[in-house]
């Protein structure tokens, strides 16, 4: 239970966002509290053990790193690590009855010879080069902003200072620009996905959600890099609880917020439920981590219109990796990085048209990622020896209306046609190589996006809690793109303008405004 009647910042939700806010705010020297309906800190970031009696620690829900400044880290004494892969991607293909692929990482040797292998000239790798180099310059650009008070539109343009990036990324579907530099459908596959990570949008949909999603995905940290959190997510989170705690905030586990009241200026009153009872605490400012969805259930408000998510989630352990039906690379390095399948830009746009038209496609895309490659302390020591594996697996063109008629019997026909993708570029069945829990059941679990509604209270599954918005002013945003219409109520958490990802910057963001900076 709380310890105090009045707080100077209650903060719904311990999540990484809120729990970046709260360490910030009490390092201020303000008092807090942060209310979390579940049993444990850190919302979708977070490490659980899935499968029964097996000693493997697995990021549940979110994998990578990208987007969370150093700024951040630096100034929280953070205590935890990050370590580089190897490898960025490997795509498998076949070409002209032969199993083959993109392999991007390893060198610049490594990936240019890769280059050739697939597409039998050394065009499509100068080109990549320029076209990344481009990004990578708008990053070194674009992300320093995101932990500053909101940029106008002209103001960040001025920023990026490249009237053509500025037109590909801002203006124009991305589509045009992957068209216009890119000739082989695989690579132009390769290039939009970072587009469509639980967005779901055509190439070329004219609302620019995939710019958005694409421009996030591309700038993190000024490099673009995912990098792997040593330990797990969870290993993140608890040094964001530590890192809170230690500076005064308190936290409680098992209170779920059931309603908001505000006066607008200097006064709230936020109702929380246990299992035993209900409470009321006052505060003068209040930080929503949950979705703006669920912000404006709380506030008694009408809610914003709903943005589904669109995504699957495998989580899985293997006793070994699979072999690979393409002889040039290793399992150990293709699934290093991230594994793509089914995602040439033809197959992407199918599926895309096969979900828009209330179908599961045909040839689900989907990107798996081994975590214990990069970072073999999630597996107790016995299962690490033995040379088991984690795999995760994030499906993409699958929006929550999908699944809506059945949502188990859905689940297992996706489930099963995305691992038959996979299988047509491996040696040998995905299935013969899972590992078995304590109880003989093979170690896989799925994830829709109606499962990570009634988990995680995502709205539709929304991992970015509603669509993503470029960073900079846009009409109704405040100074920090964290205000609502409440003068002491602010978003937290992903639904901010430049929220998404595992960042912390909403939590950074909302802590500032709180603090008048």
């Amino acid at each position: 239970m709380p310890a105090h009647e009045r707080y100077d910042a209650v903060i719904v939700g311990g999540g990484h966002n809120g729990l970046v806010a709260a360490a910030y705010l009490a390092r201020a020297g303000r008092t807090v509290l942060v209310l979390e309906r579940l049993d444990t800190t850190g919302g979708a970031a977070v490490s659980t053990r899935p499968f029964a009696g097996v000693d493997a620690r697995l990021s549940r829900y979110s994998y990578l790193v990208s987007l969370l400044p150093q700024k951040v880290v630096r100034e929280l004494g953070l205590k935890f690590t990050l370590r580089k892969r190897t490898v960025s991607s490997y795509t498998p293909a076949h070409r002209d009855g032969r199993a083959t692929g993109l392999l991007v990482g390893g060198g610049p040797d490594r990936t240019r010879e890769s280059f050739e292998r697939l597409t039998g000239g050394n065009a499509e790798y100068s080109t990549w080069e320029a076209f990344y180099g481009m990004t990578q310059r708008v990053a070194e650009r674009v992300f320093p902003t995101l932990t500053e008070p909101l940029p106008t539109r002209d103001e960040l343009r001025r920023r990026v200072d490249d009237d053509a990036a500025w037109q590909m990324l801002f203006e124009e579907p991305v589509g045009a620009a992957i068209e216009a530099h890119f000739r082989d459908d695989l690579v132009r596959g390769v290039v939009l996905t970072d587009g469509l990570i639980g967005t779901f949008a055509d190439a070329h949909d004219p609302s620019l959600k995939q710019n958005r999603c694409f421009l996030y995905h591309v700038i993190g940290n000024g490099t673009g890099d995912w990098d792997v959190p040593v330990g797990g997510m969870g290993a993140f989170t608890d040094a964001l609880a530590d890192a809170a705690r230690s500076a005064g905030a308190e936290i409680v586990t098992g209170h779920q917020v059931t309603r908001v009241e505000t006066d607008g200026r200097e006064h709230a009153e936020v109702t929380y439920r246990t299992a035993e009872s209900e409470g009321t605490v006052a505060a003068r400012h209040v930080l929503v981590g949950a979705s703006p969805r669920e912000l404006a259930g709380l506030l008694g408000e009408e809610p914003p219109p709903p943005a589904e998510g669109a995504q699957l989630k495998v989580n899985m352990l293997l006793k070994r990796l699979p072999r690979l039906r393409d002889p040039a690379v290793d399992p150990r390095e293709a699934f290093a990085g991230t594994f793509h399948i089914a995602e040439g830009y033809q197959q992407l746009a199918a599926a895309y048209a096969d979900a828009a038209a209330g179908r599961l496609p045909a040839a689900p895309p989907s990107e798996i990622y081994c975590h214990s490659l990069t970072d073999p302390t999630i597996l107790g020591p016995e299962l690490a020896e033995q040379g088991h594996h984690t795999l995760t697996l994030f499906g993409l063109h699958t929006p929550a209306g999908l699944f809506s008629h059945d949502n188990d019997a859905v689940r297992d026909a996706l489930l099963a046609s995305t691992l038959a993708q996979l299988d047509a570029h491996l040696a040998e069945p995905l299935a013969d190589c899972l590992a078995t829990d304590a109880d003989g059941r093979p170690c896989i679990e799925a994830k829709t996006p109606l499962d990570l509604e009634r988990e995680l209270g995502l709205p539709g599954g929304n991992i970015f809690h509603r669509d993503l918005a470029f960073p900079h002013t846009q009409e109704g945003t405040g100074r920090w793109g964290v205000e609502t219409r409440h003068a002491n109520v602010l978003l937290c958490g992903a639904g901010a303008v430049r929220g998404g990802g595992v960042s912390g910057i909403p939590g950074h963001n909302a802590a500032m405004a709180v603090l008048g900076h």
